[in-house]
């Protein structure tokens, strides 16, 4: 397998758009005014590796179906996520209030180090299991047949975004309005969704 860095950028954006309104981001932003930042981010990513490893792996074994109902499958993921990403942006500034509220007891405070590490990884590898970009990563699998690009791109997007999530989330809420971020990222999605329709009529004409 080669990595391809297009494939990887297109897959980094995607995912990064569709995760930082999510839950992840709050539950980061949370978990690191209780713990060392490091901790939290080191946690979390170790979560966010094992999770994205089983979404290209699920995706690589949906990718050996025949090729229409995979491709059909996909468009319809992508679809699916616009559609959830679009309708639930109106109450995206209230579901960060209920997130924040849900994350706040979480764990002991007085945790360091490893433990600190231990408690950021189960909470998020809890939170997050079957998520949205999860199932969008198994999708970009089906959509490039590139797994090792779309594993760097979309372990890199949500590594990106619990750091900003650990580090400077609360400067960043006052500035961006998830509302608005949720917006693009179903943008993002239906427009994948389009050139997947557009890559399957290209392949019945």
């Amino acid at each position: 397998m080669e990595l391809d860095l297009v494939t990887a950028a297109i897959v980094f954006g995607a995912i990064f758009l569709v995760e930082l309104p999510d839950k992840t981001f709050i539950a980061t932003l949370v978990l690191a005014t209780r713990f060392r930042p490091l901790f939290v981010w080191v946690g979390v990513c170790l979560a966010f590796l094992v999770q994205t490893v089983v979404a290209v792996s699920v995706g690589g074994l949906l990718a050996q179906l025949p090729k229409r109902p995979v491709e059909v499958f996909a468009a319809l993921m992508f679809l699916v996520g616009g559609i959830v990403l679009l309708r639930g942006a109106d109450r995206a500034d209230a579901e960060e209030e209920e997130t924040e509220e849900q994350f706040a007891h979480k764990g002991a405070a007085t945790a360091v180090g490893l433990k600190a590490v231990a408690v950021s990884f189960s909470v998020l590898f809890l939170a997050e299991w079957g998520d949205l970009s999860q199932l969008l990563t198994a999708s970009m699998v089906l959509r490039f047949h590139q797994p090792l690009s779309v594993f760097v791109g979309a372990f890199l997007a949500l590594a990106a975004v619990s750091a900003l999530g650990a580090l400077i989330g609360r400067a960043l809420l006052r500035r961006v309005r998830l509302a608005t971020i949720r917006r693009v990222g179903g943008g993002v999605c239906l427009l994948l969704a389009l050139l997947t329709v557009l890559q399957i009529a290209g392949a019945v004409g």
